[in-house]
């Protein structure tokens, strides 16, 4: 008796179908510089119009973690792409670099065509919010590997910039000012300890409740997606000279900030300067943890610290405030190493 592919898991046909649904929505993303359709071995971008006298790429690469628990609980999938994009994105633009072109990586045990192309749907809106074209991915069938009705998504995005205008962090020093852009809550980092906190099951009553303090449901805060600030953060650099970007993710201030100082740079951060969004009380609360353990692992509303001089500290907050964010100061640069809560 013949045995097929599909009577091993794989069904060839859904792939085609999956195919046919995502191509709507990576078509929003195309712009000039995208060369060939959806469907080849590679992805092509040019780079030919780009006016740069020493052009380099700027490549990072990213995964959603198991926030994802959250999406296949709530059954929504239309935002988890976005912040496969956004851990991405939002790493390269901290080197001043413009975000090109994104590839994903979607894997699952039985393939579900709607809901690969919704999670896709999530991957294009990513792009658009940062400017940059969604030119290819993977969609991988692995019966057997993962549990019915879970994914995973990771993807990987390529940028570029002057080599002239590279932002490093190498010329921070002592006395220079940290500007904290606000994040949109919890971004996609920490949830090891989320999910220890108020489960991922349909037995945990909390996750579908109003809460007062949240103003919402608290499924609906964990799920909301990661802030991509990629439009914001070129248009500052354009307008003021910025010295250093740490993004924060996993591992928080005291692990993020420390990365764009050179040797013999700290800073002093004041916990007071800003409104720490609810959900990260909540969490503190629950847990039973200091200031410091909390502060080391997630982004405490806080999703991107700029480094200036002390002198251009309003024209940056002016010019952050003018592409929508939400900003303040929110710590100085010290000698010695690390971070100082205050």
């Amino acid at each position: 008796m013949a045995i097929s592919y599909k009577d091993s898991g794989v069904d060839v046909e859904r792939g085609y179908k999956a195919v046919e649904l995502m191509k709507k929505h990576v078509k929003t993303t195309f712009d000039e510089n995208v060369l060939g359709d959806i469907g080849s071995f590679g992805g092509f971008y040019s780079i030919a119009g780009e006016k740069m006298k020493e052009p380099v790429l700027v490549a990072g690469t990213d995964g959603v973690g198991t926030k994802l628990k959250y999406a296949f609980l709530s059954g929504k999938h239309d935002t988890i792409g976005i912040d496969a994009v956004a851990m991405c994105v939002n790493d390269i633009v901290c080197q001043g670099a413009k975000p090109l072109f994104f590839l994903d990586y979607f894997a699952t045990g039985k393939l579900l065509p709607e809901t690969v192309a919704t999670v896709v749907s999530g991957v294009a809106e990513g792009c658009r919010r940062a400017g940059c074209a969604l030119i290819g991915g993977e969609t991988a069938e692995m019966p057997g590997f993962y549990p019915d009705g879970e994914y995973d998504i990771a993807g990987f995005a390529v940028g570029i910039v002057d080599k002239s205008e590279v932002i490093n962090g190498k010329d921070i020093r002592p006395g220079d000012a940290l500007i904290g852009i606000a994040s949109s809550g919890i971004h996609s980092n920490g949830y090891s300890l989320v999910r220890r906190l108020f489960g991922d099951s349909a037995n945990a009553p909390d996750l579908f409740r109003y809460d007062d303090r949240l103003k919402d449901k608290l499924l609906n805060v964990l799920l909301t997606p990661t802030k991509i600030y990629v439009k914001s953060i070129l248009s500052l650099i354009r307008k003021v000279h910025v010295k250093g970007i740490a993004h924060i993710t996993g591992g928080g201030f005291i692990e993020n900030i420390p990365r764009i100082f050179p040797e013999g740079v700290g800073c002093e951060i004041e916990k007071g300067s800003y409104p720490v969004p609810a959900i990260f009380s909540v969490m503190q609360e629950k847990a039973g943890i200091g200031d410091e353990q909390i502060y080391n692992t997630f982004n405490m509303g806080i999703g991107m610290v700029v480094c200036v001089e002390e002198k251009d500290v309003s024209a940056a907050l002016s010019a952050l405030a003018e592409a929508g964010e939400q900003a303040w100061r929110i710590g100085t640069t010290v000698a010695g190493k690390g971070v100082s809560l205050r």
